[in-house]
């Protein structure tokens, strides 16, 4: 019994590191959108990552991908790293809905496709 809710808790800690994780990809595409493009000049870039490392969201963004990492390091002492890795991949399935929404961002049948087949693919993976 006490194995299977460490197995339980170790999988929400996998879960926190994905939704932590797709927040701060969602949170540095929205402060890099409002801060426009890169600049050419270097004394340009200096200023314009300056800008964003001091910008409260983008530390928001750092803070929740250091807490991932944590989440990620308390989950490998329940799980084994092949069973646990293939669930990472439900980042890239929340960020694409999450962009479609926030960003406008287009979704194409071929994505569709790929986000289903990335969900069958943790499905198989994780019952093998």
């Amino acid at each position: 019994m006490n194995q299977t809710i460490g197995r339980h808790h170790a999988l929400l800690l996998v879960f926190c590191t994905v939704v932590l994780t797709s927040y701060a990809q969602l949170i540095v595409k929205w402060r890099v959108i409002r801060a426009g493009q890169l600049p050419a000049d270097v004394g340009k870039k200096v200023l314009f990552y300056t800008g964003l490392l001091f910008d409260v969201w983008v530390i928001s963004a750092v803070a929740a991908a250091f807490l991932a990492g944590l989440a990620w390091m308390a989950a490998m002492t329940r799980l084994e790293l092949s069973f646990a890795y293939p669930f990472m991949s439900l980042s890239f399935v929340l960020v694409l809905i999450c962009s479609a929404f926030i960003f406008h961002e287009t979704v194409t049948a071929a994505k569709v496709v790929g986000m289903l087949l990335i969900i069958i693919g943790i499905v198989v993976t994780s019952r093998g």
